[in-house]
């Protein structure tokens, strides 16, 4: 048997603009990850630099830290059989134009900025993720 994870989505800025929230939970559920918790909020730059400071070394950090706080965003818990591996496969490659048909990614996904989701890519950041959003 599968062990049960925990895992953190991110519907990001582009996707809650346009209205894709429902349209991204429904594919979650069809995929066996259930929303144990789920919220819209609005995150500052300082909060995305927090989030995002693995990525600051990096040439695109800057940009990254200014789109997830551009405007709302939703973020979830999902848990599921190996939910981290699971909702990235769903999530398909950062780069929508190279995602697998039927992902994430590849339906809603406008460029590799605004690629629509964010998911957690450890066991170990998926706690860590969960706890900088849902601090109970």
């Amino acid at each position: 048997m599968s062990d049960v994870e925990r895992t953190l989505s991110i519907i990001k800025p582009d996707a809650v603009e346009r209205n894709l929230v429902e349209d991204i939970k429904k594919i979650l559920i069809e995929n066996n990850l259930i929303i144990k918790d789920s919220k819209k909020i609005q995150i500052t730059k300082e909060e995305a630099s927090e989030f995002y400071k693995v990525h600051q070394s990096k040439p695109f950090f800057n940009d990254l830290c200014s789109y997830l706080s551009s405007g709302p965003i939703v973020v979830l818990i999902l848990e599921g059989a190996n939910a981290v591996t699971a909702y990235r496969k769903l999530m398909g490659a950062t780069n929508p134009k190279d995602a697998d048909e039927n992902t994430i990614r590849k339906l809603y996904g406008i460029s590799i900025d605004k690629n629509s989701v964010h998911g957690s890519d450890s066991l170990k950041n998926a706690k860590s993720e969960i706890k900088f959003f849902f601090k109970n």
